[in-house]
């Protein structure tokens, strides 16, 4: 390895290490902030029919924020529309 790829290697370690301790100082920042105003924890994303659903995926896929969707679970891309429980629901 040459000289200057190990000093390159070194930089973006510390470049790395640096967003990661700014990313972390805001997240605990945020914590604190959430817990004055009385939010201890951030509420549940899952739609009420999928709490504790093992086909639950939860995942957003889109490029951007203005094109991106939650895919909830492979049976119900959208979530379970119907009235009640999911017909497909199973237990985790």
């Amino acid at each position: 390895m040459s000289v200057t790829d190990e000093l390159f290697h070194r930089a973006n370690d510390l470049c790395r290490r640096r967003a990661y301790e700014q990313w972390h100082r805001k997240q605990s920042k945020q914590q604190i902030l959430r817990s004055q105003v009385g939010f201890q924890s951030l509420p549940p994303t899952r739609p009420q029919p999928c709490q504790g659903c093992a086909n639950y995926h939860g995942i957003a896929y889109g490029t951007s924020r203005a094109k991106r969707c939650t895919l909830v679970c492979a049976i119900h891309p959208q979530g379970w529309q119907g009235g009640g429980e999911c017909p497909d629901w199973r237990g985790e």
